[in-house]
Protein backbone atom coordinates (compact mmCIF):
# COMPACT_ATOMS: atom_id res chain seq x y z
CA UNK A 1 0.00 0.00 0.00
CA UNK A 2 1.68 3.29 -1.31
CA UNK A 3 2.47 5.54 1.68
CA UNK A 4 0.60 8.85 2.27
CA UNK A 5 4.20 11.18 1.19
CA UNK A 6 4.12 8.41 -2.03
CA UNK A 7 0.78 9.59 -2.95
CA UNK A 8 1.93 13.63 -2.59
CA UNK A 9 -0.39 14.13 0.63
CA UNK A 10 2.51 14.79 2.41
CA UNK A 11 3.97 18.25 3.76
CA UNK A 12 4.75 20.45 1.04
CA UNK A 13 2.27 18.79 -1.69
CA UNK A 14 -0.24 21.05 -3.10
CA UNK A 15 -3.16 19.77 -1.50
CA UNK A 16 -5.87 21.04 -4.71
CA UNK A 17 -9.05 18.50 -6.69
CA UNK A 18 -9.04 15.19 -6.64
CA UNK A 19 -6.01 14.84 -4.00
CA UNK A 20 -7.35 17.35 -1.64
CA UNK A 21 -10.93 15.36 -1.51
CA UNK A 22 -8.75 12.16 -1.54
CA UNK A 23 -6.87 13.03 1.59
CA UNK A 24 -9.87 14.49 3.44
CA UNK A 25 -11.99 11.41 2.84
CA UNK A 26 -8.88 9.52 4.46
CA UNK A 27 -8.56 11.35 7.13
CA UNK A 28 -12.26 11.26 8.14
CA UNK A 29 -12.38 7.69 7.19
CA UNK A 30 -9.96 7.49 10.19
CA UNK A 31 -12.41 9.56 12.59
CA UNK A 32 -15.39 7.54 11.78
CA UNK A 33 -13.70 4.21 12.64
CA UNK A 34 -12.54 5.92 15.99
CA UNK A 35 -15.87 7.00 16.50
CA UNK A 36 -17.00 3.44 16.13
CA UNK A 37 -14.58 2.20 18.11
CA UNK A 38 -15.31 4.78 21.35
CA UNK A 39 -19.01 3.52 20.76
CA UNK A 40 -17.95 -0.48 20.91
CA UNK A 41 -15.62 0.66 24.04
CA UNK A 42 -18.51 2.82 25.60
CA UNK A 43 -20.88 -0.72 24.59
CA UNK A 44 -18.32 -3.32 26.04
CA UNK A 45 -17.52 -1.61 29.49
CA UNK A 46 -21.17 -0.78 30.37
CA UNK A 47 -21.28 -3.80 32.75
CA UNK A 48 -18.27 -2.83 34.98
CA UNK A 49 -18.61 -0.74 38.04
CA UNK A 50 -16.18 0.67 40.66
CA UNK A 51 -13.17 2.59 39.24
CA UNK A 52 -11.40 0.74 35.95
CA UNK A 53 -12.43 3.79 34.22
CA UNK A 54 -8.71 5.46 35.76
CA UNK A 55 -7.09 2.89 34.22
CA UNK A 56 -8.48 3.27 30.60
CA UNK A 57 -7.81 6.90 30.90
CA UNK A 58 -4.61 6.25 31.38
CA UNK A 59 -4.05 3.44 28.63
CA UNK A 60 -5.90 6.20 26.30
CA UNK A 61 -3.03 8.88 26.92
CA UNK A 62 -0.57 6.13 26.79
CA UNK A 63 -1.51 5.02 23.24
CA UNK A 64 -2.12 9.01 22.07
CA UNK A 65 1.44 9.35 22.86
CA UNK A 66 2.76 6.49 21.20
CA UNK A 67 0.27 7.71 18.11
CA UNK A 68 2.36 10.70 17.40
CA UNK A 69 5.63 8.82 17.90
CA UNK A 70 4.65 6.20 15.94
CA UNK A 71 3.46 8.99 12.69
CA UNK A 72 6.84 11.14 13.18
CA UNK A 73 8.24 7.79 12.41
CA UNK A 74 6.26 6.76 9.20
CA UNK A 75 4.69 3.62 11.27
CA UNK A 76 1.29 4.06 9.63
CA UNK A 77 -0.25 1.34 10.45
CA UNK A 78 0.96 1.20 14.08
CA UNK A 79 -0.36 4.64 14.71
CA UNK A 80 -4.08 3.73 13.29
CA UNK A 81 -3.65 0.87 15.58
CA UNK A 82 -3.39 2.93 18.13
CA UNK A 83 -5.67 5.50 17.33
CA UNK A 84 -8.40 3.00 17.28
CA UNK A 85 -7.15 1.79 20.61
CA UNK A 86 -7.08 5.05 22.45
CA UNK A 87 -10.83 5.49 21.18
CA UNK A 88 -11.71 1.68 22.08
CA UNK A 89 -10.01 3.10 25.97
CA UNK A 90 -11.62 6.29 25.54
CA UNK A 91 -15.08 4.87 25.18
CA UNK A 92 -14.58 2.28 27.59
CA UNK A 93 -13.29 4.93 30.21
CA UNK A 94 -16.95 7.61 29.83
CA UNK A 95 -19.23 4.34 29.65
CA UNK A 96 -20.31 4.49 33.22
CA UNK A 97 -21.06 8.24 32.17
CA UNK A 98 -23.10 6.71 29.19
CA UNK A 99 -24.95 4.66 31.11
CA UNK A 100 -26.16 6.31 33.53
CA UNK A 101 -27.76 9.04 31.33
CA UNK A 102 -29.47 6.38 29.23
CA UNK A 103 -31.26 5.34 32.09
CA UNK A 104 -31.78 8.59 33.66
CA UNK A 105 -31.97 10.84 30.59
CA UNK A 106 -31.52 9.30 27.28
CA UNK A 107 -33.07 12.63 25.54
CA UNK A 108 -29.55 13.74 26.64
CA UNK A 109 -27.63 11.52 24.67
CA UNK A 110 -29.15 12.12 21.82
CA UNK A 111 -29.17 16.01 22.23
CA UNK A 112 -25.90 15.53 22.76
CA UNK A 113 -24.87 13.47 19.96
CA UNK A 114 -27.17 15.44 17.47
CA UNK A 115 -25.32 19.02 18.97
CA UNK A 116 -21.98 17.72 18.61
CA UNK A 117 -22.47 16.60 14.90
CA UNK A 118 -23.96 20.38 14.24
CA UNK A 119 -21.35 21.98 16.22
CA UNK A 120 -18.26 20.15 14.41
CA UNK A 121 -19.87 20.51 11.40
CA UNK A 122 -20.51 24.27 10.99
CA UNK A 123 -16.89 25.08 12.57
CA UNK A 124 -15.47 22.58 10.87
CA UNK A 125 -16.58 23.83 7.60
CA UNK A 126 -15.59 27.37 8.69
CA UNK A 127 -12.07 26.61 9.48
CA UNK A 128 -11.43 24.35 6.33
CA UNK A 129 -13.10 26.83 3.95
CA UNK A 130 -10.79 29.35 5.41
CA UNK A 131 -7.87 30.39 2.73
CA UNK A 132 -5.62 31.63 5.70
CA UNK A 133 -3.21 29.40 7.86
CA UNK A 134 -4.95 29.55 11.33
CA UNK A 135 -2.11 27.44 12.79
CA UNK A 136 -0.34 30.99 14.56
CA UNK A 137 -3.37 31.30 16.66
CA UNK A 138 -3.35 27.30 18.29
CA UNK A 139 -0.45 28.52 21.32
CA UNK A 140 -3.67 30.99 22.05
CA UNK A 141 -6.56 28.34 22.40
CA UNK A 142 -4.12 26.20 24.42
CA UNK A 143 -3.22 29.16 26.86
CA UNK A 144 -7.11 29.57 27.00
CA UNK A 145 -7.11 25.67 27.77
CA UNK A 146 -4.96 25.82 30.60
CA UNK A 147 -6.68 28.77 32.18
CA UNK A 148 -10.20 27.06 31.90
CA UNK A 149 -8.98 23.84 32.73
CA UNK A 150 -7.26 25.26 36.30
CA UNK A 151 -11.01 27.26 36.35
CA UNK A 152 -12.26 23.67 36.54
CA UNK A 153 -9.77 22.13 39.28
CA UNK A 154 -10.60 25.55 41.17
CA UNK A 155 -14.37 24.38 41.29
CA UNK A 156 -13.49 20.87 42.47
CA UNK A 157 -12.72 22.84 46.19
CA UNK A 158 -14.33 25.96 46.12
CA UNK A 159 -17.77 26.77 45.60
CA UNK A 160 -19.10 28.34 42.88
CA UNK A 161 -22.34 28.82 41.95
CA UNK A 162 -22.81 27.51 38.10
CA UNK A 163 -19.43 26.73 37.97
CA UNK A 164 -20.16 23.74 35.65
CA UNK A 165 -22.19 25.75 33.27
CA UNK A 166 -19.35 28.27 33.00
CA UNK A 167 -16.60 25.35 32.84
CA UNK A 168 -18.48 23.79 29.87
CA UNK A 169 -19.65 26.56 28.00
CA UNK A 170 -15.86 27.94 28.18
CA UNK A 171 -14.36 24.70 26.92
CA UNK A 172 -16.80 24.40 24.55
CA UNK A 173 -15.31 27.60 23.03
CA UNK A 174 -11.91 26.01 23.47
CA UNK A 175 -12.90 23.08 21.67
CA UNK A 176 -14.73 25.27 18.98
CA UNK A 177 -11.59 26.62 18.27
CA UNK A 178 -9.60 23.37 18.47
CA UNK A 179 -12.21 21.92 15.94
CA UNK A 180 -11.10 25.34 13.49
CA UNK A 181 -8.23 25.55 14.15
CA UNK A 182 -7.39 21.64 13.34
CA UNK A 183 -9.77 21.53 10.12
CA UNK A 184 -7.69 24.11 8.94
CA UNK A 185 -4.45 22.58 9.45
CA UNK A 186 -6.10 19.11 7.34
CA UNK A 187 -7.14 21.95 4.63
CA UNK A 188 -3.28 23.68 4.72
CA UNK A 189 -1.82 19.96 5.33
CA UNK A 190 0.10 20.90 8.12
CA UNK A 191 0.26 17.52 9.69
CA UNK A 192 3.39 15.26 9.30
CA UNK A 193 0.12 11.86 8.76
CA UNK A 194 -3.48 11.64 8.37
CA UNK A 195 -3.25 9.44 11.54
CA UNK A 196 -2.16 12.45 13.46
CA UNK A 197 -4.67 14.85 11.99
CA UNK A 198 -7.47 12.24 11.96
CA UNK A 199 -6.48 11.58 16.38
CA UNK A 200 -7.17 15.29 16.58
CA UNK A 201 -10.12 15.62 15.09
CA UNK A 202 -11.61 12.60 17.03
CA UNK A 203 -10.69 14.22 20.27
CA UNK A 204 -12.26 17.17 19.34
CA UNK A 205 -15.60 16.15 18.63
CA UNK A 206 -15.40 13.43 21.72
CA UNK A 207 -14.30 16.47 24.21
CA UNK A 208 -17.47 18.59 22.62
CA UNK A 209 -19.74 15.31 22.62
CA UNK A 210 -18.65 15.12 26.28
CA UNK A 211 -18.79 18.85 27.48
CA UNK A 212 -22.74 18.85 25.72
CA UNK A 213 -23.95 15.83 27.35
CA UNK A 214 -22.86 17.34 30.62
CA UNK A 215 -24.70 20.79 30.05
CA UNK A 216 -28.12 18.33 28.37
CA UNK A 217 -27.58 16.28 31.23
CA UNK A 218 -28.24 18.37 34.02
CA UNK A 219 -25.13 21.08 33.56
CA UNK A 220 -26.63 23.19 36.38
CA UNK A 221 -25.27 20.95 39.17
CA UNK A 222 -21.55 22.23 40.68
CA UNK A 223 -18.68 20.33 39.49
Amino acid sequence: MPTYEQLGFGQGAALTGDRARAVFGEVMGLVAFALGFAALGAYVARNMTGTPWIIFFIGAFACMFALQAASARGHEQLAIGLLFGMALLLGMAISQVIVYYVKTNPGAVYQAAGSTALFVGILGTFGYSRRQDLSQFYKFVFIAFGVVFLFGLIALFVAIPGSNVIYCALMLVVFGGFTILDFNRLAHKNYNSPVSIAASIFLDIFNVFILLLSLFGGGGSRR
